[in-house]
Formats: structure tokens, C-alpha cells, sequence
């Protein structure tokens, strides 16, 4: 008899034509597949004619309904997991069924395929050595700039996913976070009829999307680039200037000031008052 297996099947993001064939292969020949959305998934199988009966495994899905999946894979079935679409278990649910499955020795398998975050990652031309995929951020402004203030520091480029209508409050939250000159990618509807990949600091970003109702539309990826080493010593001096500066003006404009007085790069002085501020 054939092992049972948990196969985690990624599908295209946009493009049907990124399905890949090992993915159309195993999503016929398992015996369930299970999916974020059935009803958006019925047609992505329609289209590859691919007529196994689908359940729903999405956010929502209580324990109970875990387990009796898991008990469908002891009894001897094979099962897809599916998301509405790109990787599953990235931004989407279905780690509590892997976990499950591994915890009780069933055998899981990764089809891979289109990915959202690393396929903009892949043409952002930020650096890639290094990342961290943060997810969506909090809805709520507050709560956003509290998410995004431990990352300040972090020198890894970081990846968020982020609603069209929430993107103007998110890059300003960035902005205001990060500081407006620091690095950062767009990529919007990826693989999609009408892709955008954008790339300026955080400042320019603003203004492109304020500037263009199309830009606040779709499936988004925002990339920052990740802080740079202080290299740079401060002397005395300076560091004194930055201190006085910064009683009455706010960092960013304390950070312009001193260095248009003395050379010093903003970056520098901008992440020294960070370090150092009361």
C-alpha cells in the first residue's frame, strides 16, 4: 500500500501558468485536498481538470477538524494542502496541521513552487544574503510602529506583506520608524497582468503611491532595506551638537543640520540619536 502522505503544494500567485506539473500531478492523484478557500480553489482545479473533492482548512478551522484530517492520513489517505495561493503555511494557515501530522509520524512532503515574498525579494535588488519576513503588520497605527521599532537596528533586509488599503499608513509608519531616506522596494500584483516593482527610499514610495490611485491596488510586498553599521565614530564635538540639537528640533531635522555643518553622513547621525536618545 502506499505510504499516506501530507503533500504541501504551492500554487501560482497570479499566473496560471506558474503552476508547476509535479503540483497538477499530486493534487489529482492524492485523496482530499484541503484549502484555504474552497471556492477560489475549485477554480484553479477547473482549469488543470483536476477533480478531487476539496475541504476547508483556513484560520478558522478548530482542532477537531485538524485531527480528523490527520486521522484520514493514518487511516491510509493522501492529502494536498493548498493555500488561495503562493506557498502555504507563508502568511497562511496549515502549520497546525503539519505539526499534527508530524507529531503523529505521518510523512510530509513540500511541492514547491511560486512564492510571493521571495519572488519579490528575487528582483528588488536589495541585498538577499540575509531577511526576515515579518508578515502583516498591525492595523492599527499604535500598534504598527510598536512592531516595526524593535527592527530599527536589524541589519537584515526586511520583507512585510501589507493590504492596498492600508500601504499609504504603513509606508508612513516606516517612514516615520526608519526615517524617510532609508531604502525600500514596492512590488505590487506579482506575475500579474500589472505588475510593479518600485524601488526609491521611503519618502519617494509615499509619493508614489499618494500620487497614483493604481498603486493602492492588488497584492502587496514592501521591502526595507536593513540598517547600516555606525562605522563612522562620532567625536566630541559632534556628539555634543547632536545633543544640544535634538533638545529643541526633532531627530531627523537635528541629523540633517549636523550634517550639512559637518560632513558627517545623516544615516550616521541619524542612528547615533537613535542609540542615544533620552
Amino acid at each position: 500500500m502506499k505510504e499516506p502522505t501530507l503533500y504541501v503544494v504551492a500554487t501560482p500567485i497570479g499566473n496560471l501558468a506558474d503552476m508547476v506539473p509535479r503540483a497538477v500531478e499530486v493534487l489529482q492523484g492524492v485523496d482530499v485536498i484541503a484549502a484555504e478557500d474552497t471556492r477560489h480553489s475549485s477554480r484553479l482545479l477547473s482549469h488543470f481538470a483536476i477533480e478531487t473533492s476539496l475541504v476547508a482548512y483556513h484560520d478558522h478551522t478548530d482542532l477537531r477538524q485538524v485531527m480528523a484530517l490527520v486521522q484520514r492520513l493514518q487511516s491510509g489517505e493522501s492529502i494536498a494542502l493548498i493555500s488561495d495561493a503562493g506557498t502555504p503555511l507563508v502568511s497562511d494557515p496549515g502549520y497546525r496541521l503539519v505539526r499534527e501530522a508530524r507529531q503523529a509520524n505521518i510523512r510530509v512532503v513540500p511541492v514547491p513552487g511560486a512564492c510571493a515574498m521571495i519572488a519579490a525579494l528575487s528582483a528588488s535588488g536589495l541585498p538577499s544574503d540575509r531577511f526576515s519576513f515579518e508578515g502583516f503588520l498591525p492595523p492599527k497605527t499604535g500598534q504598527r510602529c510598536n512592531r516595526l521599532q524593535p527592527l530599527i537596528n536589524d541589519e537584515r533586509t526586511l520583507i512585510f506583506y501589507e493590504a492596498p488599503h492600508r500601504i499609504e499608513a504603513s509606508l508612513a509608519d516606516m517612514a516615520s520608524v526608519f526615517g524617510d531616506d532609508r531604502e525600500a522596494v514596492i512590488a505590487r500584483e506579482i506575475t500579474k497582468t500589472f505588475e510593479t516593482i518600485k524601488g526609491g527610499n521611503l519618502s519617494e514610495l509615499q509619493a508614489f503611491v499618494a500620487a497614483d490611485p493604481n498603486q493602492r491596488k492588488g497584492e502587496m510586498v514592501v521591502m526595507v532595506r536593513g540598517a547600516e553599521k555606525a562605522e563612522q565614530q562620532l567625536d566630541a564635538s559632534v556628539e555634543r551638537m547632536m545633543n544640544i540639537l535634538m533638545k529643541e528640533l526633532s531627530l531627523k531635522q537635528s541629523s540633517n543640520l549636523v550634517a550639512e555643518i559637518t560632513g558627517v553622513k545623516k544615516k550616521v547621525l541619524y542612528q547615533w540619536g537613535l542609540d542615544n536618545k533620552e
